[in-house]
């Protein structure tokens, strides 16, 4: 299909509402538009420049996490949760009663996402992915009895007090099975041509039409997008993520969004999402790029000048890199130290000014990695 000629779907009349009723997407998408072209080119590149920095970087693996808790952050803030890229790795019992809500949320999603990834190989990216990554995001937090890992069976909408003047109201629950059976087969039929980081965008923005869940939809939604770059292999490590762009972007990427399903204007959805590409794999690409300098730098500068204790040393640094907020029980854990070695240890990084203590207290105290998460924090 010529997106010239797409058609968003239509409005149906429900219990004294008007829903909308997403057309089915499981065909090809061609496209004359030249702009879309160059998008989509630049797009290839750029991704491209980011799998093979990640290959080059033996160490890769160890910055995932760090992107991921970002996105879960990020994703999270767009929903209206307040917790920061620090808070995020602070054990639950440090964390403000008041904020232990948005903290949880934050937290399920990294779980979530990291089970998801896993899960990836053995099981194909899927409905029953989708749902069981679903139920780990709601799992208890506020979302809790917005029945985590189910698919509706009742009616949503989006904006507004109300179902009256809401600003979108996605189609009636007894239309998703065919409707999820047409998403799940569009990500799947090889014989579609259409590459792939045109169909994860169609892909998104049908699954946010459709709209499938009570509650978390939108944060699922993102997720899915380095989910289906990974299961593809068109991303090789998960280590780009389009929250940050939407979140800086909010009002263009939901009225473009809302242009397609008013105006069936597919093509500006495509070029809003492929600069999002764009833009967050310069943005991936220049962060590691950073990251593997300071690491290289504070290893050649710091660690291997101190002496006797530089191997244990190293194994901080290492862990700090996945876990850049910690205390001294897990400097102990993780060095096989004694309380007085760590804090011993703990004291050297904060000279060094590798650790920053936050909490000013002398007891039950809480180190941060600063120049790491400063990169992050952009």
């Amino acid at each position: 299909m010529d997106i010239r000629d797409f058609k968003a779907g239509t409005l149906r009349n429900g219990a004294g509402y008007k829903y909308f009723l997403p057309e089915k997407i499981n065909h090809s998408f061609v496209w004359t538009d030249e702009t879309i072209n160059k998008l989509l080119e630049e797009a290839s590149l750029k991704i491209g420049e980011l799998n093979a920095f990640s290959r080059f970087v033996p160490d890769t693996d160890m910055f995932i996490l760090m992107h991921i808790s970002k996105e879960a952050v990020v994703s999270s803030r767009i929903e209206g949760t307040k917790t920061n890229i620090e808070e995020a790795f602070i054990e639950e019992k440090e964390i403000d009663p008041e904020k232990r809500d948005d903290w949880k949320e934050v937290t399920n999603y990294v779980k979530a996402m990291n089970n998801a990834i896993e899960n990836l190989k053995s099981l194909p990216l899927s409905n029953r992915l989708i749902r069981d990554t679903h139920k780990i995001l709601l799992s208890g937090g506020r979302g809790e009895y917005k029945n985590p890992g189910e698919f509706r069976k009742s009616q949503n909408w989006i904006g507004g007090s109300s179902i009256n003047n809401a600003v979108f109201v996605p189609p009636a629950w007894n239309e998703l099975p065919d409707l999820l059976s047409d998403f799940e087969m569009f990500l799947h039929n090889n014989e579609i041509k259409t590459p792939h980081l045109i169909k994860v965008a169609i892909a998104h923005y049908q699954f946010e039409t459709i709209h499938p869940f009570l509650d978390g939809n939108g944060r699922i939604g993102r997720l899915f997008i380095t989910l289906y770059l990974v299961a593809n292999e068109v991303l090789e490590k998960p280590l780009l993520y389009l929250s940050d762009f939407f979140e800086k972007n909010r009002t263009l990427y939901y009225d473009n969004l809302m242009k397609v399903r008013l105006e069936n204007d597919l093509g500006q959805w495509l070029k809003f999402f492929l600069t999002g590409i764009i833009q967050t794999a310069s943005i991936a690409l220049d962060t590691l790029k950073q990251v593997t300098e300071l690491k290289a730098n504070i290893e050649k500068e710091k660690i291997m000048s101190m002496g006797k204790r530089s191997k244990t040393a190293l194994e901080l640094l290492h862990y700090l890199f996945k876990k850049p907020v910690v205390n001294v029980r897990e400097v102990q854990e993780k060095t096989n130290l004694s309380a007085k070695a760590a804090n011993d240890l703990i004291k050297v990084f904060l000279n060094e000014g590798i650790l920053r203590e936050i909490t000013g207290f002398q007891r039950n105290r809480i180190f941060v990695f600063d120049k790491y998460m400063n990169l992050f924090n952009k």
